[in-house]
């Protein structure tokens, strides 16, 4: 039977990230990470633009060299999503996602033309250690030799689970970790009918992930995810999240005692060269209040060292950049280049065979469980559907179908009537849908 979508179905994408991010927080702890035998290139091949590589991780510094990186592209290809691109190549979701406004996330046109934000401006603190900035959920690690930086996107805590601001340290640093619940997230998951045990041990459905590096802010901690689709975005109890591969480096490359400062500068000014940049991300709500203080600021700064050059500074262009807010340093001078010209020259990168982490969907037999959602009329919008149920944290594996015309979306495979309900459920629940088990085929 065709059941007809909701008039109002959870199609928009403000929502359905939105939905995603809460679900992904809030889901049962049903099922493992998937592991994959291949690797992310450290070193992304070139194929047209002004080098053969570019930088995605690890940044050679020279004196008070202010901004590493560079802007590429790639072109994506089929079942790609912006969360996909974004793991692979060193991003997370918010960076990937302001820096292509017009893109939508969940369900990109084969060869359409992806921005990659990888230049950054380093943040105003002492390069010893980890230095994490909230405001585009950034952190960057300087070794002791303070010759390069590596750099990783994180997930911080969401309103009301903020991640503190601060100087603190690494305490102790711990492989294999089990997760001893906080009495506040019991309550938390008591309300939403998802009660914990008090301890999850170390494994795929350890939302500690595989390391754990406590810091000297009490309950807080680095560490990795079993829900790597999170990162880059406010989806924590207040503790830093990297994705798993970033999390090992990290954990390899630090020792105890390594300083941690947590700042939040949402508007970063620097000269690159001969060009000044500035780089603006929107204040996390905690301090939306102080935006127009933080701009004035940033405005400062820009007078202050164009003068150091006797430069002149495109206030129009700040204003631009201000309102746009979409994490590309971009030139402020006058006559400087504007954002199109910086992205036309930005360096093509070869797209891989397969993108690290990419989600995959085994095929259904007849003697496999599934779940069958309401249908729609636009391919599109049961694409979306299904992508999103693909990076949920565990995944629910889902594909869309068509027949005669009508699209639906089916989840599975599932093994037992139990696990299929345990899914209809989530689906249910979290983006408002109406959903029908199927019985494998041999029991019908």
């Amino acid at each position: 039977m065709v059941l007809s979508v909701k008039s109002k179905l959870f199609l928009d994408v403000g929502l359905l990230a939105s939905r995603l991010i809460c679900f992904a927080l809030f889901a049962s702890l049903l099922s493992g990470c998937q592991s994959f035998s291949f690797v992310k290139d450290s070193e992304l091949l070139v194929t047209t633009g002004r080098a053969d590589i570019v930088e995605s991780h690890a940044f050679s510094i020279a004196g008070q060299e202010q901004i590493v990186g560079a802007l590429a592209v790639v072109d994506s290809q089929r079942d790609d999503t912006l969360s996909d691109l974004a793991r692979h190549f060193g991003l997370g979701f918010t960076d990937i996602t302001i820096a292509n406004p017009g893109l939508e996330p969940w369900a990109l046109p084969e060869d359409q033309r992806v921005l990659l934000p990888l230049q950054f401006i380093l943040p105003e603190a002492s390069r010893n250690g980890v230095v994490l900035n909230l405001a585009n959920m950034r952190m960057f690690y300087y070794p002791k030799d303070r010759q390069k930086v590596l750099t990783f996107p994180v997930g911080i805590g969401r309103d009301g689970w903020n991640t503190p601001l601060g100087m603190t340290k690494i305490v102790a640093k711990k492989a294999n970790p089990s997760w001893t619940v906080p009495e506040s997230i019991h309550r938390e998951h008591q309300l939403l009918g998802d009660p914990l045990p008090k301890v999850i041990p170390s494994g795929p459905d350890n939302p500690l992930g595989y390391y754990a590096m406590p810091l000297g802010f009490t309950g807080y901690l680095i560490h990795g995810t079993n829900k790597p689709y999170g990162i880059g975005m406010q989806v924590s109890h207040g503790c830093v999240q990297l994705y798993p591969e970033d999390v090992e480096m990290l954990f390899e490359q630090v020792s105890v005692g390594t300083p941690v400062r947590i700042v939040h500068q949402p508007y970063l000014a620097a000269w690159g060269q001969d060009t000044l940049y500035l780089e603006a991300h929107r204040p996390l709500e905690k301090w939306g209040k102080q935006d127009k203080k933080l701009q004035k600021a940033v405005r400062a700064k820009l007078s202050e060292l164009a003068a150091e050059k006797n430069a002149v500074v495109d206030w129009l262009r700040v204003d631009e950049v201000l309102n746009r807010a979409d994490g590309i340093p971009t030139p402020v001078l006058q006559d400087g280049e504007d954002l199109a010209a910086i992205t036309a020259q930005a360096l093509q990168v070869q797209h891989p065979g397969r993108l690290y982490g990419q989600p995959a969907v085994n095929e259904l037999t007849d003697s496999d469980w599934s779940v069958v959602t309401e249908s729609f009329t636009n391919e599109a919008d049961a694409q979306k559907l299904a992508a999103m149920l693909n990076h949920l944290g565990p995944q629910i594996p889902a594909r869309k179908v068509e027949k005669d015309g009508v699209f639906q979306v089916v989840a599975g495979p599932f093994k037992s009537k139990k696990e299929t309900k345990i899914m209809a459920k989530r689906i249910q629940s979290s983006f408002d849908l109406e959903v029908t088990p199927v019985k494998p085929l041999a029991n019908r």
